[in-house]
């Protein structure tokens, strides 16, 4: 599979979403949606990674299929208040990029 840009995401889940009368659920509603994700991949990432290992009875997930679940209800809520991922992208790393220029020890480059 090719990758995609965050615009194609946004645009894929657009056309996803636009298939259904309901259209996006409300601001509210989706961030009830994130955190239960957010909750599910924590509860993954302890499974594989830390000291609670997964019960026989549960289902078999991953980190990687919650994390796409993130990015797709990410995807939803940036489309419902009309934000482009890409452009808050790029605000972001300006930020970081220059508030925290010098927080953190760089690596040497290599010679």
């Amino acid at each position: 599979m090719s990758e995609k840009s965050l615009s194609d995401i946004q645009r894929e889940v657009d056309d996803y979403i636009g298939q259904f009368k309901e259209g996006y659920f409300s601001p509210l509603a989706l961030m009830a949606r994130m955190t239960e994700e957010v909750g599910e991949l924590a509860r993954e990432v302890n499974h594989y990674y830390g000291e609670k290992p997964k019960k026989v009875e549960e289902a078999e997930n991953s980190v990687e299929m919650e994390l796409g679940d993130i990015l797709f209800i990410l995807s939803c809520f940036a489309n419902s208040l009309q934000i482009d991922l890409t452009e808050a992208h790029n605000k972001v790393m300006h930020k970081f990029n220059t508030r925290d220029a010098n927080r953190w020890t760089k690596k040497e480059e290599e010679l």
